[in-house]
């Protein structure tokens, strides 16, 4: 058995893997950026070693910088979790060769199914059924527009080297097929270096199930049953569950089967997810399910799958690269109860969904249920890398105790002041169709704007600030502590949220929110969304002066400026583009006023929490 292992990643999955190291006597070793000096999985490993700048591309993503904190260490093997360098069949080789062991499947696998079409080539040679599409060499515009034609509209283009998302395209029309494909190459070209692409038959109501095996260096394979992960936003999943919903005995068999084989044709060892996309038009069914991709490596869902088999997939992947055989057969592995997992993001719905970050000043999670997470109260969510706050991951005898119990889960997220999806999740889960299961991998978009809470407080938000606020405001300040209310109408209370000032009696709590208060301020978190009040204003009936106040959301580059010092704005106006980890994020006017203050111009640098410019309101004294 490996008796010392370095993580070669960060967050969440680096604090998952450490957990269960720890149970196992094996000594960790974490590696962290400038960023993650005081991260919380560089503090719970027996050891942690500096590999360089914040840029991932600096340190997380520089297999010889990993390497030698491995051999310095003394470390005898590596586990790279998931994203960075996980499925990278040089940066295995290079760890195998350094003599260190690899927690992976071989590079030669990896690279087998690094390619999305010679993978697609590969499973029809094995027998795994794969959608229908265009898979050859001829990339010209004339052949694959005459593939096109014959494959039938709408269908997609992927970029062979695609993932996430990215160089993929939705044409629906032959009219459309020319400006989409260059548009494809292009993004392909620019992400992966490689502009090849494929065409697939676009898939009515498509779901998103995926298989989770397992292989060890014996010659054996099982699965460990199926995922649905059709919840996604832009092509990355949202909500993930197993089993999937709808999948009956004879189709099970049939799909994990073809995983099965799908993993033995590449000889396949460790931990892997064969994906399926489903036409589930008419339910699903054996013939309606086609081979998308494999995942040579552990995948962000993998929780869901040890819930309902009582498996530890992190234990078995130490234990196989060990040299051990795979703890369990197929026959003795099973499904039990249903389980459901949410991505907690820090990201803001209202604003686009864009990334939130800065210190997590107040975070707090209900005491039942499983949550995996890479981050404490007080601690940074950094604008170098994915923003997952935590895994919020429930469990039940039946799909909806699991819903149930994670719609509860969801709903208690108590943050502040980064901003979080945990509102989104809570409207998700509660979702009619989603609770009976009506689901497609359109599920989100197609309700996006229900899904997305208010950005502005509604009137029964209103009310629960009051009854905060109106508590004895004497008394000693009792902590970051989330409580419920009971207390009849009694004075009033002036309270300002996000430019508007109301004048409010103290009315009964409402059940599902609960409340922080300081001095100055209350806090609301209603169902996931965090509300703040300000209730140092007066009574006047006007905008507190810091309302007008534009702030940065995050680090980034101001690419516009709309307006100039004096210039009277009306509310919603955009005032500047902020460009911030890759995304533009356009800055409005909160109400009618004037710009008193500019503090940028474009091409400009900002900082977090900058006040980039003030917009008086109207009516006001300048």
């Amino acid at each position: 058995m490996i008796q010392s292992l370095l993580i070669a990643n960060r967050g969440e999955i680096a604090c998952r893997i450490i957990r269960t190291a720890r149970t196992m006597g094996i000594r960790t070793v974490a590696v962290y950026s400038d960023a993650d000096a005081k991260s919380l999985h560089a503090r719970q490993a027996d050891e942690a070693v500096h590999i360089g700048p914040s840029p991932a591309a600096e340190s997380y993503l520089v297999g010889e910088k990993i390497i030698a904190a491995a051999k310095a260490t003394g470390a005898e093997a590596v586990h790279p979790g998931y994203g960075f360098l996980s499925e990278n069949a040089d940066f295995a080789q290079a760890v195998i060769d350094a003599g260190l062991v690899w927690v992976g499947p071989k590079p030669d696998s990896i690279r087998a199914m690094g390619l999305k079409d010679a993978a697609k080539k590969l499973m029809q040679d094995a027998g795994v059924p794969v959608t229908p599409g265009y898979l050859g060499a001829d990339q010209s515009v004339e052949r694959l527009s005459k593939e096109a034609d014959a494959i039938g509209y709408p269908l997609l283009i992927k970029a062979v080297a695609g993932g996430g998302g990215k160089g993929m395209r939705k044409v629906d029309t032959a009219a459309d097929f020319v400006a989409d494909l260059e548009s494809c190459r292009r993004e392909a070209k620019a992400s992966f270096g490689n502009d090849q692409v494929l065409l697939e038959k676009w898939i009515t109501s498509p779901r998103h199930i995926e298989v989770q095996v397992f292989g060890d260096s014996h010659g054996n394979v099982v699965h460990l049953f199926e995922r649905d992960c059709s919840l996604q936003r832009r092509h990355q999943k949202v909500i993930e569950e197993a089993p999937a919903p709808g999948m009956d005995a004879a189709t099970r068999e049939a799909i994990c089967a073809a995983a099965v084989r799908a993993a033995k044709a590449v000889d396949y060892e460790g931990a892997g997810t064969i994906e399926f996309i489903a036409d589930a038009s008419e339910g699903l069914r054996a013939d309606r399910i086609f081979f998308m991709e494999m995942n040579t490596r552990l995948q962000v869902e993998h929780p869901v799958t040890e819930e309902i088999t009582g498996v530890d997939l992190v234990e078995w992947q130490l234990r196989v690269a060990s040299g051990e055989p795979l703890p369990k057969r197929q026959g003795e592995l099973s499904i039990n109860g249903h389980a459901i997992e949410a991505r907690l993001y820090a990201e803001d719905p209202a604003k686009g969904f864009l990334p939130s970050t800065g210190r997590l000043e107040y975070l707090l999670f209900q005491d039942e249920g499983r949550i995996e997470t890479g981050v404490e109260e007080g601690d940074e969510i950094s604008p170098f890398y994915d923003p997952m706050i935590a895994k919020l991951v429930a469990s039940g005898d039946t799909r909806e105790e699991a819903n149930d119990l994670l719609f509860k889960m969801v709903s208690s997220v108590e943050i502040w002041p980064v901003r979080s999806n945990a509102g989104f999740l809570s409207r998700a889960l509660g979702d009619p169709d989603f609770v009976e299961a009506n689901i497609d991998t359109g599920f989100i978009a197609e309700r996006l704007d229900s899904l997305v809470p208010p950005d502005v407080a509604e009137d029964h938000v209103w009310k629960i600030a009051a009854e905060a606020a109106l508590l004895d405001v004497t008394e000693a300040d009792e902590g970051l502590a989330g409580f419920r209310l009971n207390g009849e109408p009694r004075i009033t209370v002036t309270l300002s949220h996000r430019g508007e000032t109301k004048t409010l009696s103290s009315e009964p709590a409402i059940a599902g929110s609960t409340t922080y208060r300081d001095d100055t301020r209350v806090l609301v978190f209603d169902y996931g969304t965090t509300y703040e009040f300000d209730k140092s204003v007066r009574d006047t009936g006007t905008h507190s002066a810091h309302d007008g106040e534009i702030i940065a959301p995050m680090p980034g580059k101001v690419i516009a400026v709309d307006v100039t010092e004096g210039q009277a704005v009306t509310a919603g106006q955009r005032l500047m583009v902020l460009e911030a980890m890759k995304m533009e994020h356009a800055l409005t006017a909160p109400f009618e006023g004037t710009v008193t203050q500019l503090n940028v111009s474009e091409g400009g640098q900002v900082q977090v929490e900058a006040v980039l410019c003030v917009v008086e309101p109207a009516g006001d004294e300048a």
